[in-house]
């Protein structure tokens, strides 16, 4: 079978390898249809980032099963499925507590091992969540990225009848602004620096966009005043300066979930610093997209999501190509971030769709 294979030093190589076999009764036989690649996956390849070499990556994807182990008696071939990538350990204490994302011994798909960029996997029957038939393989790939904003809107107690406001307009945030719309948001502001992004965003259902290259902080601030109230900020771009811009654009009283990773220090003003005592923010960190009852709310609200068409995803979509296209569209990032998804689709030809 065919597999993507990252090695040492930023190659990204198409090689085949063995079929992979159920070894435990809870395992089932998956064989991958779209695979998306996410901006984590980009300093694994290019930057040391991985637990180790040569790693086939892939924590984002979508398949149709094929075999079960003896003990799996709710899939049955044939039946769509997507990848819930989180291996809690489930008997810490942590986990104990439902508290999923903080389980002290965890294993994660793609990652500490290898993931769906390939032909065919084996997997844990709890780290598939089944699809419904309306539900595409391309957005069976899209459930992973879209329960991340869904998190941290659940850790803020939903979106309904709040002003967001999401700084960063790339997959995760375009995801959460068309989630929030479909939640009840009562407006969604997008901000980024790019303005190809911001007219995605509104193209998407923003009601309001502002460049904050072109806004200072005071700018943007002021321009909000109108949805000061209720206010739930979500900083997906992972930057000093996205965070410190979500904090000094905030309004009275705030909710501020941060999403994004970042890979510099933030050093914070006193006078930003200050924001958040005398505006009384909530600062929410989050992390990953689960909650209980495992793998969670956040996956079920994805499906309701899709099944109702709320979310548009040929627009962020870049790249849709086979395998050596899908490795070529990666090779090219060279360290780089994304501009629009790129998803590797077994079902695709060699040349790129973009």
């Amino acid at each position: 079978m065919k597999s993507v294979v990252i090695h040492a030093g930023g190659s990204v190589t198409v090689e085949e390898q063995p079929m992979p076999q159920i070894e435990d009764a809870q395992e089932v036989l998956v064989e991958v249809l779209c695979s998306g690649l996410c901006g984590s996956d980009i300093p694994r390849i290019f930057h040391a980032g991985a637990h180790f070499y040569p790693i086939t990556l892939g924590h984002e994807f979508s398949g149709e099963v094929r075999a079960c182990g003896s003990a799996v008696d709710d899939l049955e071939p044939g039946e769509r499925v997507c990848c819930v990538p989180l291996q809690p350990c489930f008997t810490c204490d942590e986990c104990q507590r439902q508290l999923w994302s903080q389980c002290r011994h965890y294993q994660f798909i793609g990652s500490r091992s290898d993931g769906g960029n390939r032909q065919c996997v084996v997997v844990p029957r709890r780290n598939l969540f089944r699809l419904p038939p309306e539900v595409s393989p391309v957005a069976g790939a899209f459930f992973e990225p879209l329960t991340v904003g869904l998190h941290a809107m659940q850790l803020a107690g939903g979106c309904a009848n709040k002003q967001v406001v999401i700084i960063g307009a790339g997959t995760i945030g375009l995801l959460a602004l068309q989630a929030a719309k479909a939640l009840g948001a009562r407006s969604v502001t997008a901000i980024d620096i790019n303005p190809e992004r911001l007219a995605l965003a509104r193209a998407l259902g923003a009601d309001q966009v502002f460049n904050s290259q072109e806004m200072t902080a005071q700018a943007i601030h002021a321009a909000l005043t109108p949805q000061r109230f209720d206010q739930l900020i979500l900083e997906t771009a992972g930057s000093p300066q996205t965070v410190t811009l979500a904090i000094e654009i905030a309004g009275p009283q705030a909710q501020v979930g941060l999403i994004g990773t970042l890979h510099r220090d933030i050093t914070l003003s006193s006078a930003c610093f200050g924001l958040i005592l005398r505006r009384e923010l909530r600062l929410l960190g989050s992390w990953m997209n689960y909650s209980g009852p495992w793998p969670g709310v956040e996956w079920q609200q994805a499906m309701q999501l899709f099944e109702a068409g709320s979310i548009n995803l040929d627009a962020l979509i870049a790249v849709q190509a086979g395998p050596q296209g899908y490795a070529d569209a990666v090779r090219a990032l060279n360290g780089q971030p994304m501009n629009g998804k790129i998803v590797l689709d077994f079902s695709a030809p060699e040349t790129e769709k973009s």
